[in-house]
């Protein structure tokens, strides 16, 4: 992405905001708002937010596994496999007390 035609000052989004969404909620890259020269600000639509907020949250969850490889907090597959039957069993057994 090519960042230097998304640099806008905070004037421009002043005069051209309803334009500037608008360019957004149409798939339209994110902008880099600046103020007094510096870039202080990004404006992005909701959709793009979101998938970066997943992304985020997924590359923490990658990161505390890999942590946890490292500390050797691991179990065999056999083990796992145990305990996920387990609890499927007990959800069962569950669902069908409360029918």
């Amino acid at each position: 992405m090519k960042y230097a035609s998304r640099i806008k000052p905070i004037s421009y989004l002043k005069a051209n905001a309803a334009r500037v969404v608008r360019g957004l909620a149409e798939g339209g890259e994110p902008l880099i708002i600046t103020q007094n020269g510096e870039a202080t600000a990004v404006i992005q639509d909701i959709a793009s937010y979101e998938q970066t907020q997943e992304i985020l949250a997924m590359l923490k969850i990658l990161a505390l596994g890999e942590q946890q490889v490292k500390e050797g907090k691991t179990v065999s597959t056999a083990a796992a496999m145990r305990r996920f039957r387990e609890q499927v069993k007990r959800t069962k057994v569950g669902t069908r007390a409360g029918e």
